[in-house]
């Protein structure tokens, strides 16, 4: 968001009085905000309450072998995801993207599960962002005025159930009163569900941007390779990505797998003084990696090379004069001239952590998918520099980079 509005701002320097009426928010901001002015401040649990909740009930009920795993993500990717506050809501939810099959005398006990988790936030006056956009969009049913006249999505490959509740909402029923910005390769953070089921139906109505102005013709090739050539969504839109062009070329991206980490900062140290004596300047550089296990690698190749940096933290905001340094989930929205994407090591990327608690081959497949995803994400910040490296041996999504 503070990337976008920036950029916003460039765009219409010149018109002001437009920019009085636009507005520029991260959906968890704006929910909080327009939260706070009509029910007071929410109390927003943290993860770690919830799973502690769900831990102590699994313990209660006891007549069970879900794992802590599988039971935070039913809760956050169903229960909460749908706001279920019944036993047969929960029942009779499809429980779409999650592919291990639940007959109804396991779900009646998750139930008994849930519940507990659900009666110990209310005792303690906690809510997650789902309950806060339910109670929203509950509101704004109910009035005349809403906040806004016309809502612009970017990142909408990314919004949960109940965000597009709330926006469907915002539009008041105006038939184009909504407008969506996003990209399937780029879904990393939501399980897919209907718009359709939730009122919002853009079938008929989306196209395919094929002219692209932010990437080299030569990282954008070698990028989509990551991804098959067709994407669709669960209500059978389709994107083809087979078409785009690039508006201009630059260097082929460099992928190396290295014998060792003290070789890898070694070597992506090089790589940024090249680049930072040619002319680019620190903060048009991003280093990224898969997680925070693994930031320390990215903080020693720039320090290596003498740089000052910046990790950026959840308000990612890059700073003029310094290397931006962060995950790759937090790259969404931002650009760089020059990126190097490191750690790409077998085990990392695909997380092997997420893999070990897969419980069947749907799953998996929905697993490798986001982690291809989020590699994408990172390698296309890159507009004119991208390299790519890992210690041996390296992620097989670099095989698939290279073909």
């Amino acid at each position: 968001a503070n990337a976008l509005r920036t950029k916003l701002k460039r765009l219409i320097i010149s018109k002001p009085r437009i920019g009085e009426r636009l507005e520029v928010h991260a959906m968890n901001a704006i929910g909080r905000r327009l939260y706070e002015l009509n029910f007071g401040r929410p109390h927003i649990t943290a993860r770690q309450k919830v799973q502690h909740l769900v831990s102590e009930a699994a313990k209660e009920i006891g007549e069970h072998k879900f794992s802590l795993h599988f039971l935070m993500t039913e809760w956050e990717q169903v229960v909460d995801a749908w706001q279920l506050e019944t036993w047969e809501a929960y029942r009779d939810v499809v429980r779409l993207g999650r592919k291990t099959r639940l007959p109804e005398k396991r779900r009646e006990i998750l139930w008994k599960i849930f519940d507990r988790v659900r009666t110990g936030l209310k005792k303690e006056n906690l809510i997650t962002y789902s309950d806060l956009f339910s109670r929203l969009t509950s509101l704004l049913a109910e009035s005349k005025h809403p906040p806004f006249d016309i809502a612009v999505v970017d990142e909408a490959q990314d919004i949960s159930v109940s965000q597009l509740r709330f926006i469907a909402a915002l539009a008041g029923g105006c038939p184009n009163g909504l407008f969506f910005a996003g990209d399937l390769g780029q879904r990393i953070f939501q399980l897919p569900f209907s718009w359709k089921a939730l009122g919002v139906d853009i079938r008929g109505r989306c196209r395919t941007l094929r002219i692209n102005y932010r990437t080299s013709h030569q990282i954008r090739m070698q990028a989509d390779r990551l991804l098959a050539p067709e994407l669709s969504d669960v209500d059978g839109n389709t994107e083809d990505r087979r078409g785009t062009i690039s508006m201009f070329n630059g260097p082929r991206p460099t992928i190396l797998v290295l014998n060792t980490q003290e070789t890898e900062i070694a070597t992506v140290s090089r790589w940024l003084s090249d680049r930072i004596n040619e002319g680019v300047l620190p903060h048009e550089v991003g280093v990224f990696v898969r997680s925070p296990a693994e930031i320390d690698r990215g903080r020693s190749a720039v320090e290596h090379a003498g740089l000052v940096f910046k990790i950026l933290d959840d308000h990612v905001e890059s700073t003029t004069g310094h290397v931006s340094i962060t995950t790759m989930h937090r790259t969404k929205g931002l650009e760089f001239r020059a990126v190097a994407v490191m750690a790409c090591d077998d085990e990392v990327i695909p997380l092997q952590e997420r893999i070990e608690k897969v419980s069947d081959d749907t799953d998996l497949e929905e697993v490798y998918n986001t982690e291809r995803h989020l590699l994408y994400v990172a390698c296309t910040r890159a507009r004119d520099h991208l390299l790519v490296t890992s210690v041996d041996p390296g992620s097989e999504f670099l095989d698939d980079m290279r073909m």
